[in-house]
Formats: C-alpha cells, sequence, structure tokens
C-alpha cells in the first residue's frame, strides 16, 4: 500500500484540495515531475497543463492548472496556481465559445492596454484546449 502525505490545491478564489494523498503528478517549467510520501524539498514554476492527484481510493483525479508554483517540503506538496479548475468542471462548449469571444475582444481592442489584455486571456484559454488536448 501507497504512503500517504498531505497535499493542498490552492487558487486565488479557493482551496480546491487539503487531503492525504498517495501521488501528485505536476507539470512543472522543468518537465512533468511526480511527487511521493518523502520525496526531496524543492521548489518549482508550474507550466499550463494538467495537475494528477492519486487518492487513497486509488482514483486520479485531474485540475488545469496555469502559473504559479509547487512546493514540495517534509510536510507535503502545496501547489499555488495562478488558476486552478478541475477538468470536469471544464465544458469543451463553453471553452469554444469563450475562446471565440477572446479573439473578437482583441479585434475590437480601442488600445495597447485593451489589446494586451484580450491577447493574455485567449493565450490562456487557448493553454486550457492544449492542457486538455494533451490529457
Amino acid at each position: 500500500m501507497a504512503e500517504l502525505f498531505q497535499f493542498e490545491l490552492v487558487s486565488p478564489e479557493r482551496q480546491l484540495l487539503s487531503e492525504q494523498v498517495t501521488e501528485v503528478v505536476v507539470p512543472g517549467a522543468e518537465g512533468e515531475f511526480g511527487v511521493l510520501k518523502n520525496h526531496a524539498p524543492f521548489v518549482s514554476t508550474i507550466l499550463p497543463g494538467i495537475l494528477k492527484v492519486n487518492r487513497e481510493t486509488g482514483g486520479w483525479d485531474e485540475y488545469f492548472v496555469r502559473g504559479g508554483f509547487a512546493d514540495v517540503a517534509a510536510g507535503g506538496l502545496t501547489v499555488l496556481a495562478e488558476q486552478a479548475v478541475p477538468v470536469s468542471e471544464i465544458s469543451r462548449e463553453q471553452l469554444a465559445q469563450a475562446i471565440k469571444d477572446a479573439e473578437e475582444d482583441v479585434a475590437d481592442a480601442r488600445d495597447d492596454d485593451a489589446r494586451q489584455k484580450a491577447e493574455m486571456t485567449l493565450g490562456q484559454l487557448k493553454d486550457v484546449v492544449e492542457a486538455l488536448n494533451k490529457a
């Protein structure tokens, strides 16, 4: 039986997860990495991608994460993400509509600031699609 460790997944909106898990796979800046109990301490930035959590029950949960960092410490793993959404809550239809709206916002932008914000939003939405396609 795999050993359990404490895992916290936090976004600016809410704490998505705080429980004992057996393994977490994180989309790190240097590549995907897995964390088990007693992993060596380190910190990594995270890239847009799918974070996978193996619960005690043996099932994997998946979350789209973007931005932020992962902190592996003696007490477990904490992921502080700029954005974190359960994959099960992401609707492809809603995503396609949001991308269409963001593309219109880029086209309709009246100044550089508005254009930059719209392009950032569009890029983030495309990151979600790319991560879901790889999952």
